[in-house]
């Protein structure tokens, strides 16, 4: 049974000492049903992670877990949680896209008795347990090499996640502090919202090649988003002379596009190792192995965010061939 058992524990011990003390009775065994909610099946990490997360609940005994596609809509999140309660789950493992947004639906579920994790996101509620990867730590790997690379007096584009989104306006905010802060010679020509869409994106990026006769780089907040804009770049000009391009997720394509020298880097967001500690966290809940009591403020759990360039890229397209996501 393939889990971190190192990191498991870790989990248990850190919030065994923030105090938390939950009320709620454990579930049996051979009777715990999970409802995963993804932001959106369209995004790619997010299909990655929701994959993830179903092979790893498969590795438990007694254990069951159902997919809901939240389509990058609020309103159809909240209803995914709403057919949770109704369906008498015992926990909800949700990977939110706006942060303030589903607070709301989230309180209604934990009201009406089930338990509710985050994943890849946190919403603005502390009680609530959350496994996620520092936004602004996966900005700086991209950031701070950007500032060795980007050449003088640069004009960039930025791509951004849905407008409320933590992980979108964090990553912001990184490359905000470990770029732009030490290059006041670039010049941002623009930022659109491309909601972690590889399609927005495309779209958007045509519309800057028309508009910008000179683009040194595209600063994207995930590897979704800047895989459409390099399919607009090689459409417009071919594969030579292309701007550098940055991403977030470690996605199967964002490896391969870096190996093949037509994206710069990106950090990878592990949704194999989220899962693998959401799922864990989420067990070790319905079996009482965790207490929580959905009232004392609790510190995330992180992952990391290594960097991945052309000199590395093959590694993380090993990772991703062993894991099944490349023939």
């Amino acid at each position: 049974m393939r889990k971190l058992l190192i990191i498991g524990l870790s989990v248990v011990m850190m919030l065994a000492l923030t105090g938390t003390v939950f009320a709620r009775g454990q579930v049996e065994d051979g009777d715990m049903r999970i409802a995963y909610i993804a932001r959106a099946q369209g995004d790619s990490f997010a299909a990655w992670l929701a994959n993830a997360v179903v092979e790893e609940v498969e590795t438990y005994d007694g254990v069951s877990v159902t997919v809901f596609d939240g389509q990058s809509r609020n309103e159809l999140i909240a209803d995914h949680i709403e057919n949770a309660i109704v369906n008498q789950f015992d926990l909800i493992l949700l990977q939110p896209l706006d942060s303030v947004a589903q607070v709301a639906p989230v309180r209604e579920a934990i009201a009406a008795g089930l338990h509710v994790v985050t994943v890849n996101n946190m919403i603005n509620d502390p009680t609530v347990p959350a496994i996620d990867a520092d936004p602004i730590e996966q900005a700086a790997g991209n950031a701070e090499l950007a500032v060795t690379q980007v050449p003088q007096n640069a004009n960039v584009v930025v791509l951004m996640g849905p407008s409320g989104n933590m992980h979108s306006d964090q990553r912001r905010v990184g490359w905000q502090q470990y770029f732009f802060d030490e290059r006041p010679d670039v010049t941002i020509l623009d930022e659109q919202i491309a909601h972690w869409n590889k399609e927005e994106a495309m779209a958007i990026m045509e519309d800057w090649i028309q508009t910008y006769p000179q683009i040194d780089a595209v600063i994207s907040m995930n590897d979704n988003m800047a895989a459409g804009a390099i399919e607009a770049l090689i459409d417009a000009q071919g594969e030579e002379n292309l701007p550098y391009v940055y991403g977030v997720d470690g996605t199967a394509e964002a490896a391969l596009l870096i190996r093949d020298g037509l994206m710069t880097s990106t950090t990878l967001q592990s949704a194999y190792e989220l899962a693998e500690v959401s799922v864990q966290l989420s067990y070790d809940i319905l079996t009482g192995a965790v207490q929580v009591d959905y009232q004392t403020d609790r510190e995330p759990v992180m992952i990391g965010a290594p960097l991945i360039i052309q000199d590395n890229a093959e590694e993380f397209i090993e990772m991703h061939r062993r894991a099944g996501n490349l023939r």
